[in-house]
C-alpha cells in the first residue's frame, strides 16, 4: 500500500465510532478536562510511526515475510514451541471480539439516535454490511474502504464546528456562553487529578500493541514511504481529534443558546451526551448533507470493525488453523476457514452488543488497554532491545492481558488508575526481568537484528 493509503486506513481502523460519539460526549459532559486523552493519543500515534512502524516493516520482512503479528513474534524469536503464536492469537480472539463489540453498539445507537430505528434493527444492519464487504474484499478492500471512511471522517469533524460556531454567533461568543453556563468548562484542570490526568495520557500507549493498526505498518510498500504515511497520519488525526472535541465543547455554547429543552436531557444521560454530533449534524444542515455528516459515524463503526474482523480471522486462519490442524491447507480452503472466521467473530461480538452495560468510550477502553498491555511492551523490545527472549516476552504478554483483566473486572479500590498502565508496566518489566535472568539469544537472531537496524539507519 502506498503511504496515503496506509496512513488513512490506520487512522480509520484506529478511530471508531468513540472519536464521533464518544470523544465528543466526553467533551460536552466534562469540557477541556477531557482533552488529556486526546494528547495522549496524538502523543501515543507519532510514536508508534517512529519508534514501531519503520523497524516493524523491515523486521516482518527479514521475520520471513511474515504477514501477522503472532507470526511475527514466533519468527522473531525462532519460537519452536509456537507458544507465542497460541498466547497472542488468543488474546487477539479474546480482546477484538469485546472490541467488534464496542464498534457494533456504536453502529446500533446511531440507527437509534439519527433514524429512531430500533436499537438492535441498526445493530444487525451495521453488521451486516461490514460482514459482507470483509468476506468479498479482505485486506486491500478493506484498506482502501478505510481510506475512504478516513476522509469523509476528516471532512465531517472540519465542517461541523466551523458550521456551530458561526450559527453561534463567532467563537468570542461560544466561548462566553460556555463560560457563563460553567466556567468549569474551559479549565483544562478542574475535576481532574494527577492519576486521572496520567490514566488518560496513558491511552497513547495503547497504540504500540494494536494489531488492526500495526498491520497496516507491516503492509506499506516500502520503509522509505513511513514519513510521508507519518505526516499525512498525524496531521489528519490533528483535524479529527481536535473537530471531535470542538464538536463537543461548542455543543454545550449551542444547546444553551438555541434549545435548552434538548439540553436538559443531554445533560443528564451519558448516552445521550455521546450522540452530540448526531443531533447537530441533524439540526444544522439540510438533510443531504447532514447525511453526509451521519455517514462518517458508520464510516468509523465499519472501518474499525471490518479491520477487526479481518485480523482476527487471519489469525485464526494462519496462526490456528494452519499451524493445528491443516498445514497443507490449500488458498482455496483457507479463504473459506478465514470467512467462517469473519462470521463466528462477527455472532459472537452481535451477542455482547444485545445487551450493552457501558458507555462507548468505556467499552473501547478496556479492549484497548487489553492489547496495549499485553501486546505494547513485547512490540517494542522485540524491534528495539537485542537482548529481549522469547520466553521472557511469552511471560510479559501474559502478565499484561491478565494484569487488564483482573483490573477491570476484579472488584479494588484504584479504578480511577487505568488499567493501560499497571498491565504495561508489569508487563514491561516482566520482559526486561527474564531476559536479563535468561541465556543470550543466538548468533543467528542477533544477526537479524543488526540487519534490521542497518536497513533502518540506510
Amino acid at each position: 500500500m502506498g503511504a496515503a493509503v496506509t496512513a488513512l486506513s490506520a487512522g480509520a481502523a484506529d478511530m471508531s465510532g468513540w472519536l464521533l460519539m464518544g470523544l465528543p460526549g466526553a467533551m460536552y459532559a466534562a469540557g477541556l478536562s477531557s482533552s488529556w486523552i486526546a494528547i495522549g493519543l496524538t502523543i501515543g500515534a507519532f510514536l508508534n510511526y517512529v519508534l514501531v512502524a519503520p523497524r516493524l516493516r523491515v523486521y516482518t520482512e527479514v521475520a520471513k515475510n511474515s504477514i501477522t503479528l503472532p507470526v511475527f513474534f514466533e519468527n522473531r524469536f525462532h519460537d519452536k514451541t509456537q507458544l507465542l503464536k497460541i498466547a497472542s492469537s488468543v488474546f487477539i480472539l479474546v480482546f477484538f471480539t469485546l472490541y467488534t463489540s464496542a464498534g457494533m453498539v456504536s453502529g446500533g445507537r446511531l440507527f437509534e439516535s439519527a433514524f429512531n430505528i430500533d436499537y438492535y434493527t441498526g445493530l444487525y444492519v451495521t453488521t451486516f454490511v461490514v460482514v459482507l464487504y470483509t468476506f468479498l474484499g479482505g485486506f486491500l478492500a478493506v484498506s482502501l474502504t478505510d481510506f475512504v471512511q478516513g476522509t469523509i471522517m476528516v471532512t465531517a469533524l472540519v465542517i461541523l464546528p466551523i458550521v456551530m460556531v458561526t450559527q453561534i454567533g463567532g467563537l468570542g461568543e461560544t466561548i462566553s456562553i460556555i463560560d457563563n453556563k460553567n466556567s468549569d468548562y474551559l479549565d483544562l484542570f478542574k475535576g481532574t487529578t494527577t492519576i486521572s490526568i496520567v490514566s488518560l495520557l496513558a491511552w497513547g500507549l495503547g497504540y504500540f500493541g494494536q494489531p488492526h493498526i500495526l498491520v497496516r505498518f507491516m503492509a506499506i510498500d516500502s520503509v522509505k514511504d513511513i514519513p510521508k504515511a507519518r505526516n499525512i497520519g498525524i496531521t489528519w488525526m490533528i483535524f479529527t481529534v481536535g473537530g471531535a472535541m470542538l464538536v463537543g465543547l461548542f455543543g454545550i455554547a449551542y444547546l444553551a443558546k438555541f434549545d435548552t429543552a434538548t439540553m436538559s436531557k443531554f445533560d443528564g444521560s451519558k448516552e445521550m451526551a455521546e450522540t452530540i454530533f448526531i443531533y447537530t449534524s441533524r439540526v444544522l444542515f439540510h438533510p443531504l448533507i447532514g447525511g453526509f455528516l451521519l455517514s462518517a459515524i458508520l464510516a468509523a463503526v465499519m472501518s474499525t470493525i471490518s479491520s477487526q474482523l479481518l485480523v482476527t480471522s487471519s489469525s485464526m486462519t494462519e496462526d490456528i488453523y494452519r499451524t493445528f490442524f491443516n498445514k497443507q491447507a490449500s488458498a482455496k480452503t483457507m479463504l473459506q476457514v478465514s470467512r467462517l472466521s469473519v462470521l463466528i467473530v462477527a455472532v459472537i461480538a452481535l451477542l455482547l452488543s444485545l445487551n450493552p452495560k457501558d458507555s462507548i468510550l468505556n467499552l473501547v477502553g478496556n479492549a484497548w488497554a487489553g492489547f496495549g498491555a499485553a501486546f505494547g511492551p513485547i512490540v517494542l523490545l522485540s524491534l528495539l532491545w537485542k537482548r529481549t527472549t522469547a520466553m521472557a516476552g511469552l511471560l510479559g504478554m501474559l502478565v499484561g492481558g491478565a494484569v487488564v483483566l483482573l483490573w477491570v473486572y476484579v472488584p479494588h479500590d484504584h479504578k480511577d488508575v487505568y488499567e493501560m498502565i499497571p498491565g504495561f508496566i508489569l508487563s514491561f518489566l516482566t520482559i526486561v526481568i527474564v531476559s536479563l535472568l535468561s541465556k543470550p539469544v543466538n548468533q543467528e537472531i542477533q544477526d537479524e537484528f543488526d540487519e534490521v537496524k542497518r536497513i533502518v539507519k540506510s
